[in-house]
């Protein structure tokens, strides 16, 4: 089904049960009741379907064009500012299995035609991007930040990117010391 076949008073009470999500994680103090019963009832009005007791934080985007493709399952918990888009070209389908755990600021994403699963018991670190199935109680993430090179034209002072590219100089990499050298 295409965004154009849904019609355009599906697709506006999609838009304002999203825009009462977010106002009432604003206005309402969280305190438990939110994230576990008032944000997944109105989620379940637009059509994402939700199997039982699940947390969903504060500012999680759930796909707005469809919803249906969305499915999270009993236990599941959905941390603050995650974004789950179960499109990209048409419609896919994300399956958030029992006893998942998505951490903050998490970025979920599938193609059309494709289902993504995160396994039952998964977690997921904070700041993750997730393209692919996670399986069953597995902690997977990005890997962490580090250093690329050392920047000696500040991109807010360059005029152009490409000046701010010859200023960056690589960091050399240093060998690991294995014991038999020391």
């Amino acid at each position: 089904m295409n965004r154009e076949s849904k019609g355009l008073m599906r697709l506006c009470i999609n838009r304002i049960l999203l825009v009462l999500i977010k106002v009432l994680g604003a206005v309402i103090p969280d305190q438990g009741f939110v994230g576990f019963s008032v944000r997944p009832s109105l989620h379940r009005l637009r059509g994402v379907k939700i199997h039982g007791g699940v947390w969903i934080g504060n500012e999680v985007y759930l796909d707005e064009n469809y919803p249906e493709g969305v499915e999270i399952h009993d236990g599941a918990a959905i941390a603050t500012r995650c974004t789950i888009i179960s499109h990209m070209k048409g419609p896919g389908k994300i399956v958030i299995e029992r006893q998942a755990a998505i951490g903050a600021g998490c970025v979920i994403v599938c193609t059309s035609g494709q289902t993504l699963t995160i396994g039952e018991g998964a977690v997921i670190s904070a700041g993750s991007t997730v393209t692919h199935d996670i399986p069953p109680y597995t902690l997977c993430g990005a890997p962490r930040i580090k250093a690329f090179g050392t920047v000696t034209v500040p991109v807010i002072v360059a005029v152009t990117y490409e000046e701010f590219r010859r200023g960056v100089r690589p960091l050399r990499v240093k060998k690991r010391v294995k014991e038999e050298d020391c």
